[in-house]
């Protein structure tokens, strides 16, 4: 499991935008933000991808760079970025299932008569700091419910002003 303050995994994928987004090239001032949502069937993850879009211009004001990624093929991913009808979010498909587990998702099955692929990952969130440790990480079990993203950009303001430390630094089994 990627814990804080340590390096995240590799991740590298394509972006509906053009070229690959690829986490250790990011030079963010503040954070990087990567969002994994579970795929064009999940009108949660829709939801939620709306709300990040409203918010870009606040989380880029922070120094905040935000993408996000499923398993979705290429034409999923599209068809999932037309209902959405976002203009600035970084869409990006096609995510491995070893980097899905690399990052400590759940994986689940599709259920019989769904619109669900065949394999997919559940909902994550992590952010990272320029140095490409993790500051925060959460991910679920079940589509349900989503960090709260204009609390969570609120939170990492507070971080930055008060030199905010990573918490959770005593997880890992001495």
């Amino acid at each position: 499991m990627p814990l804080p303050r340590e390096k995240a995994p590799a991740l590298s994928f394509p972006l509906l935008s053009g070229g690959t987004w690829t986490l250790a090239e990011r030079n963010p001032q503040n954070f990087t933000i990567v969002v994994f949502y579970r795929g064009h069937h999940c009108p949660i993850c829709k939801t939620y991808m709306q709300e990040i879009e409203a918010l870009l211009p606040q989380a880029a004001e922070q120094g905040i760079d935000v993408v996000t990624v499923s398993m979705d093929s290429q034409e999923r991913a599209e068809a999932t970025h037309a209902e959405v009808a976002t203009e600035k979010l970084a869409i990006g498909y096609g995510l491995a299932e070893a980097d899905a587990r690399a990052w400590d998702l759940y994986i689940s099955s599709a259920r019989a008569g769904s619109k669900e692929p065949e394999v997919f990952a559940e909902p994550g969130l992590f952010v990272i700091r320029p140095d490409g440790t993790v500051f925060f990480a959460q991910t679920q079990s079940a589509p349900f419910t989503r960090p709260d993203f204009g609390k969570l950009l609120g939170g990492l303001k507070f971080v930055v002003e008060n030199d905010y430390p990573a918490r959770g630094d005593l997880t890992k089994a001495a």
